[in-house]
């Protein structure tokens, strides 16, 4: 049985990952942080009784800011596999907790490296990169593209990215980066722009809600569907030697677009909601991600299956439902 262990766990990528690697039979393991109050909810329906015969699920307490505790439950598992999913996630944030998002998205990722050289396991490794990565950089973007980051968010990953080459190229580390365009899903958190639209929407038709603010309605985006972006992950690690891959649909849509089609689901005009403010601008913008999945395709097989416009519909279903059965 193979073991893996998934940093985020708790979070959108973590849960289906999770749930993907069950379901191939894997023993899984998940970093969670201490918390006064449960922020499981994503991973609640696969949680088992640590007593329970059979059970495949374990979650330790951690934070890849914590280096020993990293050091120590590598050394400990011993897995086979490892995905680096933790991280401060959100662009717009990341200007306001710098120094933070630096420790967490750059650092953690060198602290798990480390781990992993100094108790000289067999493990592969994955880490969670981002379209980010190349900023002002025109479309389309691939695995060749110059990377130009515009957010500490950005340059925090940047930082990552090189690293896990570094690692791979002078300690021999099956390390790869996955260069992940935006992918969303019913469990993508609400301060995300798509998530936000789509809860917003359904709140709007029920009477909840009256007006939704946003920022740059014309920034350009390929939206793809977590629960098939988590498979390339998993791909990734099953190759002899490690790689980088860009994983996107290839196909872009605004913000404005996106607004359009989730509330149209609802038979209602986002012209009537939306108000831009400046406060959600970000102070440097990034205009346009639109990623190059060919190579991903060639040497995986990997082809993203659903597109933007069925993932916004599949998202306000699910907020309509989730507010409806409260």
């Amino acid at each position: 049985m193979k073991r893996a262990l998934i940093t985020g766990v708790t979070g959108q990528d973590g849960s289906y990952l999770a749930e993907l690697l069950l379901n191939k039979g894997y023993e899984v393991h998940g970093l969670i942080r201490r918390s006064s109050t449960f922020n499981t909810s994503r991973i609640e329906h696969l949680y088992k009784d640590p007593h329970e015969k059979g059970n495949k699920f374990h979650l330790h307490y951690g934070d890849i800011t914590d280096g020993v505790g990293i050091a120590n439950l590598i050394r400990e598992l011993e897995p086979n596999e490892i995905y680096n999913l933790a991280a401060q996630s959100h662009v717009k944030v990341s200007f306001e907790m710098p120094d933070f998002t630096a420790q967490v998205d750059a650092i953690g990722t060198i602290r798990i490296l480390e781990a992993i050289r100094a108790a000289k396991i067999n493990t592969k490794f994955y880490q969670a990169s981002t379209s980010e990565l190349y900023g002002s950089t025109p479309p389309p973007q691939s695995e060749l593209s110059s990377f130009a980051p515009r957010s500490p968010y950005a340059a925090a990953k940047l930082y990552s990215y090189w690293v896990v080459r570094n690692y791979r190229e002078a300690y021999g580390l099956h390390a790869t980066n996955g260069i992940l365009f935006n992918h969303e899903s019913p469990r993508r958190g609400e301060t995300f722009v798509t998530r936000k639209i789509t809860m917003a929407a359904a709140k709007i038709k029920l009477g909840l809600q009256e007006k939704l603010y946003l920022g740059n309605l014309d920034a350009t985006r390929d939206w793809g569907y977590a629960p098939e972006y988590v498979e390339s992950m998993w791909l990734m690690l099953q190759q002899e030697k490690p790689d980088d891959f860009v994983v996107a649909t290839g196909v872009g849509a605004t913000v404005r677009d996106f607004c359009k089609v989730a509330f149209s689901k609802l038979d209602l005009d986002y012209k009537d909601f939306v108000i831009t403010e400046d406060r959600y601008i970000r102070p440097t913008e990034v205009d346009a991600l639109i990623g190059d999945p060919s190579k991903i395709k060639k040497i995986l097989g990997w082809e993203a299956k659903t597109h933007w416009k069925e993932i916004a519909g599949i998202m306000v279903d699910a907020d309509v439902k989730l507010i409806t059965d409260k």
